[in-house]
């Protein structure tokens, strides 16, 4: 994989240059390095950088968008915490530093000519948004797409303009679903699972790429499973495992794996041996 050139563990400055409220604790920034002579992020969709703050530390955020020639490279960051906090408290033309990339990709060389079923749920969207990115980018090399996607309320849906420029691929379905519907809803209810006999893919010959809570992953594995999409074309995001970045908090250490130097993305196999489909 591809890093920031120089020490690896010393953090490049990036200055924010747009920032976008998605929801009440959902903001997407858009970044750039700040010295010209760096190298620009070679980065592949899937992967992740260590993003710190002067006074609160650093944490890891997975690309939510493909890669571009401008340099710029976004991640969208979810209110949780003390450094997501101060991050929510940026303004644009503010710095911070980064690392990275860091993490395996997404399986690119297999999905290529490939029918694609992404399954994400809550903020789960946005790693999966790099390779949805990267698929719509690079449209002649790729089958039709279907995103599902689900949340817990209307006003938690991420990236909503950019889901209507999605719906107007003709080769591209997106279903919608939120858990607690308000009067402004008129879609679909309950969770992102419901949506899956809405798919119209040939199951026995696409991918599947799923990312979102842990219990999300577990039921979309066994749901696919049942719907005939083959095991070997079953892949996840596990970046919310993720804490350190580096392995040594142990919280994403599963079985014998670190979810941030093994993954974040693992196939189903890696899964099973992990007990992440059951």
């Amino acid at each position: 994989m591809s890093r920031i050139t120089g020490n690896e563990y010393l953090p490049k400055m990036a200055m924010i240059e747009t920032i976008v409220d998605h929801t009440p604790d959902t903001k997407t920034f858009t970044l750039r390095l700040i010295d010209k002579n760096e190298k620009i992020l070679q980065y592949k969709p899937g992967q992740f950088l260590m993003l710190s703050l002067s006074g609160y530390g650093e944490a890891p955020f997975t690309f939510a968008s493909c890669p571009s020639p401008s340099g710029r490279f976004q991640i969208s960051v979810r209110k949780v915490g003390t450094l997501t906090g101060a991050l929510h408290k940026l303004k644009e033309k503010d710095v911070v530093g980064v690392r990275g990339p860091y993490g395996n990709t997404f399986p690119l060389d297999r999905i290529k000519n490939k029918d694609i079923l992404f399954v994400a749920g809550g903020c789960g969207i946005a790693p999966l948004r790099s390779l949805i990115q990267h698929v719509l980018k690079n449209r002649k090399d790729h089958g039709r797409i279907e995103i599902i996607y689900g949340c817990r309320t209307p006003k938690d849906i991420c990236y909503r303009e950019e889901i209507k420029s999605w719906k107007s691929d003709p080769d591209a379905d997106i279903h919608l679903t939120v858990d607690e519907p308000d009067e402004s809803w008129g879609g679909t209810c309950g969770v992102v699972c419901v949506l899956l006999p809405k798919i119209k893919l040939n199951p026995k010959a696409a991918m599947v790429f799923l990312c979102g809570p842990a219990v999300m992953i577990k039921s979309a594995i066994k749901d696919v499973l049942k719907l005939g999409f083959g095991k070997p074309n079953i892949y996840a995001s596990l970046e919310r495992y993720m804490k350190c970045g580096i392995g040594k908090c142990g919280h994403c250490y599963i079985k014998d794996k670190y979810a941030c130097l093994d993954g974040p993305n693992f196939s189903y196999s890696e899964m099973k041996k992990m007990g992440i489909d059951s």
